[in-house]
């Protein structure tokens, strides 16, 4: 199987910086259409320059927690390449707030953000997906769908509450989705992050001075993962090499789901 998606069409969300641009670029260069996704519209700009010089790039921006700015982005990417065969749900906020104060609605929020933004898109540009398989050839793959989330989902920070809650609720949906798209050849996956060098990992590090050390210390590679190293595996997913893997947390943590952090044997 091959690990080529040159050709292809991706669209990529959370695209104007850190993870989302990263996977975005790597797929330019792989030689696949990318359209770029984000709010951050000057970012986009800055980050494509002019996208009409760019032949296999273009960029749309909006808020995508918004249904009509969900299909303006399909309209936008079929205007401009005229299919969609990847989609690479990369968009993802993260907040710490007190589980215990009954005022703060960050669950909400990263729930409609991390959960409910990924689902809309995933089920628009799926059914896009299902209409071009009528044209193809029966034994091809249609698409693949890659969602971006955390092992947060499995760990537990108290004050990254709503974050763990909406990555396991992603897990879940990665799922689910690809039982319910498997029968259209719709491959859906999951990356889960560890540390990853992403612009916000970048600013945390800035604002806590022994948090680097805390993280290389708790992971068994000794190190952060660049995101380049996600991209690479973004590619996997999206290619033909992984043409019978579906519903699967692929998890890049450098170890870190590995260790006991009370550091004493489980009896």
């Amino acid at each position: 199987m091959s690990f080529s998606i040159a050709g292809k069409t991706a669209v990529v969300t959370g695209a104007a910086n850190g993870v989302g641009l990263s996977i975005a670029r790597h797929f330019l260069d792989a030689g696949a259409n990318v359209m770029l996704a984000d709010r951050d519209e000057d970012r986009l700009k800055d980050e494509l320059g002019n996208e009409d010089e760019v032949e296999n790039a273009a960029f749309y921006a909006g808020d995508l927690r918004e249904k009509l700015t969900i299909a303006n982005l399909l309209s936008a990417t079929l205007d401009r390449f005229d299919r969609v065969d990847i989609l690479i749900n990369a968009s993802r906020q993260m907040i710490a707030a007190d589980p215990l104060n009954d005022d703060d609605d960050a669950v909400a929020v990263l729930l409609e953000q991390n959960l409910m933004t990924s689902l809309r898109v995933t089920q628009l540009f799926a059914r896009r997906m299902i209409k071009q398989a009528a044209d193809a050839d029966p034994d091809e793959p249609v698409g693949s769908i890659i969602n971006l989330t955390s092992i947060a989902a499995r760990r537990t920070q108290p004050n990254l509450l709503a974050y763990s809650v909406s990555s396991a609720a992603l897990d879940q949906l990665t799922r689910s989705m690809a039982v319910a798209l498997a029968p259209h050849r719709i491959r859906v996956n999951a990356i889960s992050l560890g540390s990853v060098m992403s612009a916000s990992l970048k600013g945390a590090l800035k604002e806590h001075e022994n948090m680097r050390g805390e993280i290389i210390e708790s992971t068994p590679l000794s190190r952060i993962a660049s995101p380049s190293e996600l991209a690479d595996a973004a590619q996997f997913l999206a290619s033909d090499a992984s043409s019978f893997m579906t519903g699967q947390i692929l998890t890049l943590d450098g170890g870190r789901t590995l260790l006991d952090v009370s550091e004493s044997p489980a009896h």
